[in-house]
């Protein structure tokens, strides 16, 4: 690398900024302190915070709640439970940057440090007149919720909360960059305003545009939830999925923002997209290079393992039993379990959805049929045995009916564990349970099904 304003620009990271000439010539006149901020207005971080350098956690502005980008007001969340987010995104934090000290080691520290202490007078006499109320309602953010029905004093003074970060920073620690997401532009300007008309001095502000798909709508939302780096938000597995899943026209996008590879290798794996689509290396690339990134080696071999392993490429017991429970919760699932009755024991099969389905992501469904009922309720099959690979197969619903089962298992299409399902009677025995309790069931090479045996 040889400029960092052409890299960051290269990659797309740059939506706006204050002046890139000015921002450059500080660059190379001697170390810059930056700083972005996240509120800890959820249990953690996820992928959009990987985009920023980051140093400061909002314990203050975090029980307010920025109203960039929301289109109705916040839900005020109580103080104890902003602390405790707090001291999480502080642990998250430490896994990605060096904090030994020198001059360039990094910071976290919480705006409730100064924010707590300020009282009432002393924040409308000594920050608030510097905001002219003209310039905050023209900010995006004020101007929309107006625009759908009003925003509160609370989130309307969330502005004036963030400038005086930026402030307090540029007075304790030098910090004369602000970086934010392409939402925070009025914010981070509010910040460099600020600045200007306290001290007189210029400071710089930039802003990253929000990581969407081509189509431009945002990872997460329409998946069903947040790409967490937290392995108890997300496994790792389910982490090293989502990246494995992505479509081709997203990797050049992707590659450019979240691996720290030389333009020159990404450039390669683009063109690996274009003339090899189905070889999918760049997503199998920039999966491993992101999990390791957020989890470390030892959880992406194990993930990458389980991606291989759940799809007869590799031995399914080897996996650890974190991460083949992970695993399969991300495919169509049943619990097994031994139920009494007036005629004696049974089995019980009861299909659960799956953490894929709720994603988004293509799994199979039961479809109408003899067993069209077994997603909801469930099925019971008398007998001392463990019930036919057939009726597991419906059960998860990779199939839509025991007889299309029975069909699939003659042609030579099932399997359990990885291993082909010789007759259509043929049932899983003990020794056939990962673990004490796991089944993996699999029709084709690719439609695959976990169940977990267990009490019901």
């Amino acid at each position: 690398m040889t400029d960092i304003i052409d890299e960051l620009a290269w990659r797309g990271l740059i939506s706006q900024s204050t002046d890139l000439g000015e921002l450059r010539k500080a660059v190379y006149s001697g170390p810059v302190t930056a700083y972005g901020g996240f509120d800890p207005t959820a249990a953690g971080l996820h992928i959009g915070n990987l985009v920023l350098p980051i140093a400061l956690v909002g314990g203050a502005t975090g029980l307010i709640g920025d109203p960039s980008g929301k289109s109705a007001e916040r839900v005020l969340n109580s103080p104890e439970m902003v602390a405790g987010w707090v001291e999480r995104i502080r642990r998250e934090v430490s896994r990605f940057l060096d904090f030994s000290p020198g001059p360039a080691g990094a910071l976290v520290v919480s705006n409730l440090d100064w924010t707590q202490p300020l009282s009432a007078l002393e924040f409308l006499r000594d920050i608030g007149k510097h905001f002219p109320v003209n310039v905050m309602l023209g900010r995006e953010a004020v101007r929309a919720r107006l625009e759908s029905g009003g925003i509160s004093y609370t989130e309307f003074s969330y502005q004036i909360l963030q400038a005086n970060d930026f402030l307090e920073l540029y007075r304790r620690h030098g910090c004369t960059l602000q970086v934010g997401g392409s939402d925070q532009w009025g914010n981070l300007v509010s910040g460099v305003d600020l600045i200007r008309r306290v001290t007189g001095e210029s400071v710089h502000a930039l802003a990253t545009p929000l990581i969407t798909k081509p189509d431009g709508t945002k990872y997460g939302k329409s998946e069903g939830g947040a790409i967490w780096i937290s392995a108890d938000l997300m496994s790792p597995y389910a982490f090293y999925q989502f990246w494995l899943n992505r479509a081709d026209e997203e990797m050049p996008g992707l590659l450019r923002v979240f691996s720290f590879r030389s333009r020159v290798d990404i450039e390669a794996l683009e063109e690996q997209v274009r003339e090899q689509p189905a070889a999918r290396v760049a997503q199998r690339e920039l999966a491993a290079e992101v999990t390791e990134l957020v989890h470390g080696p030892a959880e992406t071999e194990q993930a990458i393992a389980a991606s291989r392993a759940l799809f007869g490429q590799g031995d399914l017991a080897q996996l650890d039993e974190k991460t083949l429970a992970a695993a399969l919760d991300e495919v169509p699932s049943a619990d097994l379990g031994r139920v009494s009755s007036g005629a004696g024991a049974a089995w019980h099969i009861r299909k659960q959805s799956s953490a894929a389905a709720e994603m988004g992501w293509s799994v199979a469904g039961v479809q109408a049929g003899e067993d069209a009922a077994n997603a909801s309720s469930g099925v019971s099959v008398a007998g001392e045995s463990m019930p036919p690979v057939a009726d597991l197969m419906a059960g998860t619903g990779i199939v839509p009916s025991k007889s299309a089962a029975r069909r699939v298992i003659t042609e030579g299409g099932a399997y359990l564990n990885n291993r082909r399902v010789q007759s259509p009677d043929e049932r899983p025995g003990p020794g056939d349970l990962l673990y004490g309790r796991y089944l993996v069931l699999r029709r084709g090479k690719r439609v695959v099904a976990g169940v977990r045996v267990g009490s019901s």
